[in-house]
Formats: C-alpha cells, structure tokens, sequence
C-alpha cells in the first residue's frame, strides 16, 4: 500500500498548522498598548473633569468709601480664595464657584467677610491655553463688622492669571491679579480694591 506524499507548496492541515496560522495571525495584527490615561492628565481633561485651586491672595491698594469713615485708603489685607471647576460650556469657557476669606481694617476696627460667587473663565481649560481671563459676582457675608454697618454684600471680580497644570502628577501652579470691589446692601459703604493672588491647582 502506497503512501500519500505531498508536493512542495501544498497547504498544511492539522493542529500544526493551526497554531502557525494563528501565530501569524496574531503577529500581524498586534499594536503597541496605548499607555493609560488619566483624569488628572492635562492631555485628557474633558468636559467631566474638575479642577480646584488653592490660593493666597493680599491686596496691592484698597479704597473704602462711607465706611467706617468718609473715604479711606488700604483698608483691605490679605485673603485665602478656592476656585472650583463644575463644567465646560460650548468649548469656549467653564463655569466656576468662588469661595474668598477676606480681611479688613476699617476705620482702625476689624472686619472678615467670607464671599461665594459664581464665575466664568475663558478659556475653557481643555484649550491648554495657559493665560485664562475670568469673571465671578455673588453675595459677602461678614463675620465680624462695624457697628451699624451692613453685614451683607454684593461681591464682584474680575481677574487675569496664568496656570500650569500637573507640573507634579495632578498638581500645578497659578498666580492671578485683577480686583476684588463689593458694596454694602443694607447700609452706605463700598470697597474697592486691586490684589495679586497665587496657590496650587489640582485636577482630578
């Protein structure tokens, strides 16, 4: 009884050939892993993403009108601000919360106010534009006051900074400069100031 040989070239079957022909297969449509991707990783910052920053600011010149007395100069000191990010609109800019502690020497009398607004930033932090402009207004509540003066404020800013994200992991660095004005409510009195501010930026 003969044996079956084959010819040179004819394709082989079986197990072996099997495991060649996913071998190969494999081999040919293989890449290279992307490597993992962050939150906190500028190159990823989206729409859902967050930032805070963390600052230290004082005031470079302050102007008090009917507070306290007439008019007055460098009534204003120092003060500690958060921004947080909540979310990015139409990719041109993002909405923020502004917390500020800020301190005060009326008429040679302290005073403190804590002040919460709401903001807006351009750009928006995925441009990865390092100078941002922003806007934030809201109300001031004083923890301790003059006597007979308002214990409740319309607070407004306006500011310009620079930021660099993750310069260590999700940490970064800002400083910003612009001016910090509110007006009493409930009674005469306004402040405005000029100040410099700078901190840490977190993503996540």
């Amino acid at each position: 009884m003969s044996s079956t040989t084959f010819a040179a070239g004819a394709p082989l079957v079986g197990r072996k050939a099997a495991a060649k022909y996913f071998q190969a297969k494999g081999d040919s449509s293989y890449e290279a892993a992307e490597p993992p991707r962050y939150p906190s990783s500028i190159e990823s910052l989206s729409s859902e993403d967050h930032y805070m920053a963390l600052g230290i600011s004082t005031y470079t010149s302050s102007k008090a009108y009917k507070w306290g007395t007439n008019n007055e100069q460098d009534v204003a000191k120092t003060g500690v601000d958060m921004t947080y990010r909540l979310t990015q609109d139409y990719e041109l800019f993002d909405e923020v919360i502004r917390v500020s502690y800020n301190t005060y020497r009326p008429a040679g009398q302290k005073a403190s106010k804590m002040s919460f607004m709401y903001g807006i930033t351009f750009p928006d932090a995925t441009s990865k534009f390092p100078l941002y402009f922003g806007l934030a207004a809201g109300p001031g509540i004083f923890f301790n006051q003059l006597d007979g003066e308002s214990t409740i404020a319309l607070d407004y800013q306006m500011f310009l900074g620079l930021r660099l994200f993750n310069l260590f992991e999700s940490t970064g660095f800002f400083v910003e400069g612009g001016i910090k004005n509110h007006l009493h409510l409930t009674s005469d009195g306004q402040l405005n100031g000029t100040y410099v501010s700078a901190g840490a930026i977190f993503t996540f």
